[in-house]
C-alpha cells in the first residue's frame, strides 16, 4: 500500500432471482458486526460488457468494478456456484487467462496474492477471505454462510509479468435453504462490534474524492495501539446497494511512514461512482484479532442526514483462520 491512497472500484452484477431456497458458507474466523457488509491502493475501475472487474487507477471516479466475470483477458472460473446455508463448504475457483489456462503467478498486494470478498445481496453478510492457491492455480477457502439467498464473489488480484494489472472479477454464488430477505440497515454514523465502538465522520461523494475518518474506541476510551492488518491500520470496502458496485479503499498512509498513528483515527479517501446508498465495512486489528465495523451511508447526502443501523455478520480468513 502507498501513502497516497489507491482506490479500486468494482461493480457487482444484478442479483440472480431466487425462490425460497438458497445457501451460503461462512469463513473460518468470525468477526461480528451485526449489520451488513463494507474499500485498495490506487484502484480504479474500467467497465466491460458483462459482469464487471476493475483496474486500480487513481482517485477519480471511474465505472465501478466487479460486474464482469471476464475482463482484459482474465476470467473468474467459479467451480463452486452453490453451497448450503449454515453448512461449512469449500469454495473453489480459478482465474484463467485469454488462452483458458489457469493463472499461477500473481503479485502480492497488501500482503496477499488474492483478496476474496463474499457479500450477500441484502448486504447483511460480509466475508473478507484470503484463499490458498494450489500449484495448478486452483484457489480454495472454507466458507460457512449463515443465510440462504444470493451472494456475490469478488476476486481482487494483480497478475504478474510486464503487463501486470490489478483486476476485480465478480461471479454469483447461491446459498440454498429457506430464503428470508433482510432489509438494508438504516444509515448510521456509529457501529459496535465485539465491544468496540467505531465512529464515522466525513462523507462519501459521487464523482469527487471525499475523506472518511473512522475512530475506534473501547469502553469509552480511544484505542491507540491498533495493529497493522494487510499493511495498514485499517482496510475499507464499500458496496453500493442495488447492484453491489464495489470500491476497495486503503488508508491515507501506512504504518511506519511517519504520517499515520496506530489509532484511534484511520482516514481514507474515496470517490463514489454515483449517488446512492452504500454499505461500508471497516476491518481493523487489535490484540491479535481482526474485527469488522459496518455502516450504511448515502453518497451525496450531507453528513448530518446519516442515521444509525443494525449489525452485520462478518468474517475473515486467510485460508487457515486468523
Amino acid at each position: 500500500m502507498r501513502t497516497g491512497l489507491r482506490i479500486t472500484a468494482f461493480t457487482a452484477a444484478l442479483a440472480a432471482t431466487f425462490g425460497t431456497a438458497y445457501g451460503v458458507g461462512r469463513t473460518v474466523e468470525p468477526v461480528v458486526a451485526e449489520s451488513a457488509p463494507a474499500p485498495h491502493d490506487t484502484h480504479g475501475g474500467t467497465p466491460a460488457a458483462s459482469e464487471a472487474g476493475g483496474d486500480h487507477g487513481g482517485h477519480e471516479a471511474e465505472a465501478a468494478g466487479g460486474l464482469q466475470i471476464s475482463e482484459k483477458g482474465y476470467t473468474l472460473d467459479l467451480a463452486t456456484p452453490r453451497v448450503t446455508a449454515g453448512q461449512k463448504a469449500e469454495l473453489r475457483f480459478t482465474v484463467r487467462d485469454a488462452d483458458g489456462d489457469a493463472v499461477t503467478a500473481y503479485q502480492r498486494e497488501h500482503d496477499k496474492e488474492m483478496h476474496l470478498i463474499v457479500a450477500s445481496r441484502d448486504l447483511v453478510t460480509y466475508r473478507h477471505l484470503h484463499p490458498t492457491r494450489a500449484a495448478d492455480g486452483t484457489w480454495s477457502t472454507p466458507v460457512d454462510l449463515p443465510s440462504a439467498g444470493g451472494y456475490r464473489v469478488f476476486a481482487d488480484f494483480t497478475s504478474a509479468g510486464k503487463d501486470a494489472r490489478n483486476l476485480t472479477l465478480g461471479a454469483d454464488l447461491a446459498a440454498s435453504g429457506r430464503y428470508e430477505p433482510a432489509g438494508l440497515p438504516a444509515p448510521d454514523r456509529t457501529a459496535t462490534t465485539d465491544g468496540y465502538q467505531v465512529a464515522l465522520s466525513g462523507s462519501l461523494r459521487p464523482g469527487e474524492p471525499g475523506e472518511l475518518t473512522l475512530r475506534v474506541s473501547r469502553d469509552g476510551k480511544p484505542v491507540t495501539d491498533l495493529q497493522p492488518y494487510l499493511g495498514a491500520y485499517g482496510h475499507l470496502v464499500a458496496l453500493r446497494s442495488g447492484d453491489l458496485a464495489y470500491l476497495h479503499v486503503h488508508p491515507n498512509g501506512e504504518p511506519g511512514d511517519g504520517t499515520t498513528e496506530p489509532g484511534p483515527a484511520i482516514s481514507f479517501t474515496a470517490t463514489a461512482p454515483s449517488a446512492g446508498t452504500y454499505r461500508l465495512f471497516l476491518d481493523f486489528k487489535h490484540e491479535g484479532e481482526v474485527r469488522t465495523a459496518a455502516f450504511t451511508v448515502r453518497a451525496g447526502a450531507a453528513p448530518d442526514t446519516q442515521a444509525p443501523a443494525p449489525t452485520t455478520t462478518t468474517e475473515h480468513s486467510d485460508g487457515h483462520g486468523h
